[in-house]
């Protein structure tokens, strides 16, 4: 269907064209959401111009006016509206760089010659072998695997090995079970805003093992290489070991800074949620960072993790969504969604490093084992995936808040904790009678003894230690663990004050 709202001159609203397509593979809503996306990053929607009211939306478009809201609330939470209570919705401020244009899933123009994979990749592709075609309470980054459904995932187990085909049981693809690719490729382009196709994933043993592929593939030895400050030592050690440079780049309440005179080979970001801080970058610091990457000529690292539990709407869009030269490398996991030990990740790279990073990895592994992909990808595509994201989204996000109400009542003063629109775990600031008395560090080992796994915030810190607290995962403890828990953690923490 295609409407054009009414033009009201004295209220700035603009005219818009827009085609929904009832029959379409997107629902209404997330149709509606990307065509006015698209007039926002184009510039046919500038900033300050009111929005048709959702009213003369519904009317005009034929639609509900719950799938016009719906719409609205998600470009609301990613930043690009900006509502005023009485007025309307306005579309918001965003970077003062032109503009990028929407990303479609179209081909895509010439890269830049400049833009190449590293020289270290190719000599590894060269000389790679031939493959042969035949855990206590509040630990930060586990998700509860007792709500898991594991009655459905054994008959997606022995569905997928009663009687396997010749191909799942011998040697696999070195970019993972393809049905898992698709199924992947499908979820983050309905759910992330992730425009990738199958040929574009590559299966994991985890989130580290992706950024070591990637690692091997974009950088040389030398290479100077931006992480988050504080950020995950896992990811800084990975790159390190690869050989780069690393420059710690601090995280404020928009996420990473923009280091825009400093050239760069990566710039590796959780934008999406950072660890551990739980901050997500704005809609104007991505497009920022992506200039930045730009004008470095460098490639962006994105680390989506925790990206799936936002209690505030949907899962902000990813990164890689917004980029149009295929800079971004995205890294996804389902370790930290189902459980830990299923160990699966997957690495979405850019059309132009598919086939140096295929040539790349047999040096590294091979190829992952297939015993779980077939069931994951059946897992997904049956829905059951979504359905589970959307049942601990509920229970963490009660989980949250059980753990803010008991620390309110037991570790007043000890540790001030802020509440947070998305994660599984919470930053616990040292409280006016510990800070400055006691470094963070001790405290963890405090809360370790009283059987308490609180990692110390100051660990994770590259340079100079900015900040002191302890991070308290929420995510794995039981509603009625949680104040116990609380309690023992406040008696740690008590004694150290008297000391």
């Amino acid at each position: 269907m295609t409407a054009t709202p009414r033009t009201d001159r004295s209220a700035r609203q603009p005219l818009l064209s827009l085609s929904l397509d009832p029959e379409g593979p997107l629902p209404l809503h997330r149709q509606l959401y990307q065509q006015l996306r698209e007039a926002i990053l184009g510039r046919r929607l500038t900033s300050g111009m009111r929005l048709p009211s959702s009213r003369l939306l519904t009317q005009e478009l034929g639609i509900s006016r719950n799938t016009v809201l719906a719409a609205l609330d998600q470009l609301t939470a990613e930043g690009y509206l900006a509502p005023r209570r009485g007025s309307g919705s306005f579309v918001a401020a965003l970077a003062p760089e032109p503009a990028l244009p929407a990303r479609q899933p179209t081909p895509r123009p010439e890269k830049a010659a400049t833009l190449k994979p590293s020289g270290r990749s190719r000599q590894l592709a060269v000389s790679a072998p031939q493959r042969l075609v035949t855990g206590g309470a509040f630990t930060p980054g586990l998700a509860d695997h007792r709500e898991f459904p594991f009655a459905l995932w054994s008959r997606l187990l022995a569905k997928s090995w009663r009687d396997p085909p010749a191909a799942l049981v011998g040697p696999g693809e070195a970019q993972g079970h393809q049905g898992l690719r698709r199924a992947i490729a499908r979820y983050l382009g309905a759910m992330r805003g992730v425009v990738c196709a199958p040929e574009q994933v590559f299966i994991v043993n985890g989130a580290r093992q992706a950024v070591d592929l990637a690692a091997h593939a974009l950088i040389d030895h030398g290479d100077i290489a931006c992480v988050e400050e504080p950020g995950w030592p896992g990811l800084r050690g990975t790159l390190a070991a690869n050989g780069a440079l690393l420059v710690p780049v601090p995280v404020d309440e928009f996420g990473m800074t923009v280091a825009s005179g400093l050239r760069v080979r990566l710039i590796a970001v959780a934008p999406s949620h950072q660890y551990p801080l739980g901050v997500t970058m704005s809609l104007a610091r991505r497009l920022e960072l992506i200039q930045w990457a730009k004008r470095s000529d460098a490639w962006i690292l994105e680390d989506d993790y925790d990206s799936e539990f936002r209690y505030g709407g949907r899962p902000l869009a990813a990164l890689q969504g917004l980029d149009e030269e295929g800079r971004v490398v995205y890294v996804g996991t389902f370790s930290k969604v189902l459980f830990a030990s299923l160990r699966l990740a997957y690495l979405v790279v850019p059309p132009e490093l598919v086939d140096i990073v295929a040539r790349v990895r047999p040096s590294l592994d091979d190829y992952p084992s297939a015993i779980a992909q077939p069931a994951l990808a059946e897992f997904i595509d049956a829905g059951h995936f979504v359905a589970h994201i959307r049942r601990m989204r509920r229970r963490y996000q009660a989980r949250q808040e059980i753990l803010l109400d008991a620390a309110g009542r037991h570790l007043s003063g000890l540790l001030d904790i802020e509440p947070c629109a998305a994660g599984m775990h919470l930053v616990a600031r040292l409280g006016r009678a510990l800070a400055g008395r006691q470094d963070d560090r001790t405290l963890s080992g405090l809360a370790a003894a009283s059987g308490i796994t609180a990692p110390a915030l100051s660990s994770y810190f590259h340079g100079p230690v900015g900040a002191q607290g302890l991070l308290l995962g929420y995510a794995p403890v039981a509603e009625d663990e949680i104040e116990p828990a609380v309690r023992r953690l406040a008696q740690a923490l008590g004694a150290a004050r008297q000391g």
